[in-house]
């Protein structure tokens, strides 16, 4: 089980709208194949809720909060017995959020992350 949350709301440029925003949170389940040597690499899917701000300088804005479905994979390295650098890719799916369009269409933002991991708990793999 594994839980995440994300809040992509800065660092714009002068391109981008000046309401665009994006938060998530959500959790799932997470699978890791036995790891080679100090590689793990992995998948996970997760039920989320999020929360986006959109629109344009001189036309309507909107906001949408909504369950969505998002899944993804990718690899852990273990720099030390309990702390790993983790890079990620992730993909949403947010369903109707274009209702206007017939059928409604869907929002599926996707991206990579880099982060880092320390568990708590005593180390499974040596």
């Amino acid at each position: 089980m594994e839980v995440e949350a994300r809040d992509l709301n800065y660092d714009r440029t002068a391109s981008e709208e000046p309401n665009l925003r994006q938060d998530t949170a959500g959790g799932g389940v997470i699978y890791s194949w036995r790891h080679f040597a100090k590689f793990r690499p992995y998948a996970k899917l997760f039920a989320e809720y999020g929360n986006t701000d959109y629109g344009s300088k001189t036309g309507p804005r909107g906001h949408d909060s909504r369950n969505f479905l998002g899944g993804g994979g990718g690899v852990e390295y273990r720099i030390m017995p309990r702390l790993w650098v983790r890079a990620d890719y992730e993909y949403q799916s947010w369903p109707d959020f274009f209702k206007s369009t017939v059928p409604a269409g869907r929002l599926n933002p996707q991206g990579f992350t880099v982060g880092a991991i320390y568990h708590f708990s005593r180390p499974r793999f040596h």
